[in-house]
């Protein structure tokens, strides 16, 4: 059984390929709609300490909440308990 922590985001987890993957994507948003990077560091701080993380993906909903927390329109996915 392997004790290896699954809360985390992508690159913590030693996902460096995906996560590269998803960094590049990003990269590719334009600029106008992508949030500022204090509130991007904000909502991932939320992420990082809830349940529903593991491995960089949200249980919730399924994304990769490094991407879903860049995109300024986006809402945290949790709508009993959100967060952001």
């Amino acid at each position: 059984m392997s004790n290896e922590c699954k809360k985390c985001l992508l690159y913590e987890a030693g996902e460096k390929v995906t996560s590269g993957e998803i960094e590049a994507y990003i990269n590719t948003l334009p600029q106008d709609i992508k949030a500022d990077n204090d509130t991007f560091l904000n909502r991932i701080s939320f992420c990082k300490r809830c349940d529903y993380l593991i491995s960089g993906m949200c249980r919730k909903c399924g994304c990769y909440v490094e991407v879903r927390a860049r995109i300024k329109s986006n809402n945290c996915p949790d709508v009993n308990n959100r967060k952001w």
